[in-house]
């Protein structure tokens, strides 16, 4: 019934005439009808101020982010060299050539099968101490408040300090050498070409823990009881329980967990910088992201580092999506 016209005699009209005038509106008195959306929701959604809200980390993400990618990805097809400030230098159109000489570089693959050594002892390792810490705080009557602090203590500290620890529990005359006696590895962790990348994976486990446990703590509060007492009187323990009702609870968490530690394993350059003393010993513990600064800063040569960097982009862009694609297949 619209506003301009007269209601009609009875009990539902002459009840409350004045309230059906003012929610049965039409294009007459500039108002939208029920249901609908004035042009500006439709064009910002229902609540257009969370647009405004975001727009300064949206242009955030197109000056931090968006912007060096595509400025890469130019460099990454042109003969580029850094020059000096107001000179205008000339910067040739090379096609694929920088590619060409990254994929057929044996220092790129050495890198590429250094994170991905990394990447098979980092991700599970950060996925099963995380969880099962969290299930262990969840359940713990006392303390849990401390161990949360004392598990997120790593991850808000500055690198540099903890990389002074593990200098001084992995070196060659370290404390873990010094309790394994003739058991310990020569050459010491670090500068072993065997054991330099796994002893940084296990660093940025436990740097990372602490986050990661906290995720998992909140992903357990949405893990219903009912479950675990239906399991409890079907006979199942506190490890089958474990893995038939926990492990599934938070299977999303898990997917996200495995994101980020891929993106974090793929973005790896303070560890290996400042623990093994810039990739070594003999590049042994030479991450991409580590080999980028290298071309680009040290060597000069940001043409090709930008065309690495772009490689690099698209392989975790294809592990996220495989990772993606592989949860929606379980499901």
């Amino acid at each position: 019934m619209s506003a301009l016209t007269p209601a009609r005699p009875g009990p539902a009209s002459s009840s409350s005439p004045a309230g059906r005038s003012r929610t049965t509106t039409s294009a007459s008195d500039g108002r939208p009808p029920r249901g609908g959306l004035t042009p500006l929701q439709r064009a910002f959604g229902r609540h257009p101020i969370g647009v405004l809200l975001a727009l300064p980390y949206a242009v955030f993400l197109v000056a931090v982010f968006a912007y060096p990618v595509v400025l890469a990805a130019w460099m990454s097809v042109h003969d580029w060299f850094f020059s000096a400030p107001g000179v205008e230098v000339s910067h040739p159109f090379v096609g694929f050539e920088n590619y060409r000489q990254v994929l057929t570089d044996p220092q790129v693959h050495q890198a590429f099968l250094n994170i991905g050594v990394f990447l098979v002892i980092n991700v599970p390792l950060t996925v099963a101490l995380a969880l099962v810490l969290a299930v262990a705080l969840n359940r713990a009557a006392r303390g849990r408040t401390f161990f949360r602090v004392a598990f997120y203590v790593p991850y808000v500290t500055a690198s540099v300090a903890l990389v002074g620890v593990w200098l001084f529990l992995l070196g060659g005359d370290g404390v873990v050498n010094s309790l394994l006696g003739p058991l310990a590895p020569d050459p010491s962790w670090l500068v072993n070409s065997s054991l330099a990348m796994p002893s940084i994976a296990g660093f940025v486990a436990w740097k990372q823990l602490g986050f990661f446990v906290l995720l998992y703590l909140a992903a357990l509060q949405n893990v219903s009881r009912d479950l675990y007492e239906a399991a409890s009187m079907d006979g199942a323990g506190r490890v089958r329980q474990f893995f038939t009702v926990t492990v599934p609870g938070v299977r999303t968490t898990t997917a996200l967990v495995v994101i980020l530690a891929v993106i974090t394993g793929a973005n790896l350059f303070t560890e290996p910088y400042l623990l093994t003393g810039g990739g070594g010993p003999d590049g042994a513990s030479t991450s991409p992201v580590l080999l980028m600064y290298q071309l680009g800063i040290e060597q000069g040569n940001p043409d090709t580092a930008s065309a690495l960097g772009i490689v690099l982009v698209v392989v975790v862009g294809l592990l996220v999506l495989l990772n993606r694609r592989l949860l929606r297949s379980e499901s």
